[in-house]
């Protein structure tokens, strides 16, 4: 560009706006203003996402099937001796770390992850660190950006790229190197089985976590200091209190009063979420269209569902069935297997049944 136009725009004059004109995008004919673009452009972003998340999770399980699904799971969820056993998580750590700084974003990283998650390839334990080398891996960028900075201002942006890269390494320090301080993994379990038995409640967690708490340590903080240690310390208390008594409750329930072995006598609306999930039910069954789109979840939908023991049982029978059947029996037992778990529908009272077969 030449060097006069520069200097007439830092120097406010007019004499270049005759060179200005309007550039040339795919919404440019709508002639809309350049929010409600904006927004059109983030739901289509967003939808496109969807989408291929759907899809991506579509093909990885109809690709990931038969011997290569059981492969797969045998290589990457397998369990060694000592002292293989405590090598492993912190060669998945290095791992996530390459494999975030070949692809330049953990957020890929992960999202590739969580589909596999999804069915059933790779193990919650195993993703966990995994997902602590992404975090690693991710700081990288920040500490090229940095590098490349002027000589005059290079020290300040390194001190904030290694600002990131020492938050990372100490939360994985806090929450990794010993078994009883992987609290993530405990709390993605318990948001997981909530979600699995409430489905509006991921969109609740994503409100919560990400506009209103935040929002709310902001008001507070605005407020002065005074408010926000006087609203938080009890609120701090308080859950303090809670997750003491849960985990009282679940480990040594005798040392506690009796009153508080259990919340039954608190009422439902602050030791449950049936209520809200009846209120949310309530809504829903109003709106036609948000009843085919979202059916709602009853109690006999999770008493038709087998639990946990009766699958485990099955499995294990399978596997008894699979080492002591001849070879020339086994096509027998695979259609066993293929047959051993089918959902119909019960015509008489319209319920989910659970059918074993042999």
């Amino acid at each position: 560009m030449d060097q006069s136009v520069l200097q007439n725009i830092a120097c406010l004059s007019d004499s270049t706006v005759h060179r200005l004109h309007a550039g040339q995008f795919a919404l440019a004919s709508l002639d809309w203003q350049d929010t409600f673009v904006g927004v059109l452009l983030l739901g289509i972003s967003l939808l496109t996402l969807c989408v291929c998340l759907i899809l991506m999770v579509k093909l990885l399980h109809s690709m990931l099937r038969g011997r290569i699904a059981v492969v797969i799971k045998t290589t990457v969820n397998a369990e060694y001796r000592f002292p293989f056993s405590v090598l492993v998580g912190y060669i998945a750590i290095l791992l996530g770390c390459i494999m975030t700084i070949l692809v330049q974003s953990s957020s890929i990283f992960t999202s590739a992850l969580t589909p596999l998650a999804g069915i059933g390839v790779i193990s919650l334990e195993r993703i966990y660190p995994l997902t602590l080398g992404s975090n690693i891996g991710t700081t990288t960028t920040g500490i090229l950006a940095a590098l490349a900075a002027d000589s005059s201002r290079i020290k300040h942006t390194l001190q904030i790229s290694f600002c990131h890269l020492f938050f990372n390494v100490l939360g994985i320090l806090m929450f990794y190197p010993l078994p009883f301080t992987r609290i993530p993994i405990q709390l993605a379990k318990i948001l997981g089985n909530t979600t699995a038995k409430y489905r509006w409640f991921s969109v609740l967690y994503l409100i919560c976590m990400f506009l209103l708490f935040p929002a709310a340590v902001f008001g507070l903080s605005m407020a002065g200091t005074v408010v926000f240690m006087v609203v938080l310390i009890p609120l701090l208390f308080v859950a303090l209190v809670v997750i003491v008594v849960n985990v009282l409750q679940r480990k040594v329930p005798h040392v506690l009063p009796e009153r508080l072995r259990n919340w039954l006598w608190l009422p439902e609306w602050m030791r449950s979420l049936d209520p809200l999930d009846r209120a949310i039910a309530a809504v829903v069954g109003r709106c036609g269209c948000c009843q085919r789109l979202c059916p709602p979840q009853t109690a006999h939908d999770a008493s038709a569902m087998p639990t946990m023991r009766e699958v485990s049982s099955q499995m294990n029978f399978i596997e008894s069935r699979r080492s002591s059947c001849p070879s020339d029996s086994q096509s027998d037992l695979q259609a066993f297997e293929n047959s051993a778990f089918n959902w119909t529908k019960d015509k008489q009272n319209g319920g989910a049944t659970f059918i074993t077969q042999l």
